[in-house]
């Protein structure tokens, strides 16, 4: 027997910051912001607390297991490091994953401000 998705309306911070990662990523991230406007936030929670959620489209099953990053970002500096990714599988929007890079993942959401991509070294420098 298959337990149903419970799932709740997005946040206006989860949509905010959504929104923005897919305005902001891979050339065919914007393609998944007509999917957003239909996103609600399953009521899944990482084991380790942190702020991470998976999205459920209305019309549309649940997406297979799989991550295909659209839009991949760091946030602070040293310690405090952590990086924000956005996702799908399957051609549906499927999830918004924090993780740690320094310390503990953290327990809430980045504000798109503090946002930054991803750099590549210098080959100067090295």
């Amino acid at each position: 027997m298959n337990t149903p998705i419970v799932t709740r309306p997005l946040t206006e911070q989860e949509r905010d910051l959504a929104q923005w990662m897919l305005a902001h990523g891979s050339a065919e991230a914007v393609a998944f912001e007509a999917q957003l406007a239909h996103a609600e936030a399953t009521t899944w929670r990482c084991s380790c607390g942190c702020a991470s959620f998976n999205f459920k489209i209305e019309g549309k099953s649940i997406a297979p297991p799989g991550v295909h990053v659209l839009a991949d970002f760091i946030v602070g500096e040293g310690d405090e490091m952590f990086g924000v990714f956005i996702f799908e599988s399957g051609g549906t929007l499927s999830g918004l994953e924090v993780y740690s890079l320094a310390a503990d993942a953290p327990q809430l959401l980045p504000t798109p401000y503090q946002l930054r991509p991803w750099s590549k070294p210098n080959s100067a420098s090295v």
